[in-house]
C-alpha cells in the first residue's frame, strides 16, 4: 500500500486541530477527539494517523471498482 503524505496539522487556543491536507482544509477536531488524535500522532506515523482520521488513504479496491458496469461510462 502506498504511504500517505501530504498532511499537516495545526493545533490552535482552545485545544481545536485542524488537519490539511496538500494545503486544503481535510477536517477540524475540537475538544477530547483533537486531544486523542495529539495522542495518536506523537506514537505512530504522523502521516497515516491522519489519513486515518480525515478518510482519505487507500482502500484497496480503487482499481476494482474503476472497472465495475456501473461506473463504466
Amino acid at each position: 500500500m502506498p504511504r500517505a503524505h501530504g498532511f499537516t496539522y495545526e493545533q490552535h487556543t482552545g485545544g481545536r486541530v485542524r488537519i490539511s491536507h496538500h494545503g486544503r482544509p481535510a477536517t477540524t477536531l475540537n475538544g477530547p477527539r483533537a486531544a486523542q488524535f495529539l495522542a495518536e500522532v506523537e506514537t505512530s506515523d504522523p502521516q497515516l494517523v491522519m489519513a486515518r482520521w480525515t478518510g482519505n488513504y487507500k482502500r484497496g479496491n480503487e482499481r476494482t471498482a474503476r472497472a465495475h458496469p456501473r461506473n463504466r461510462r
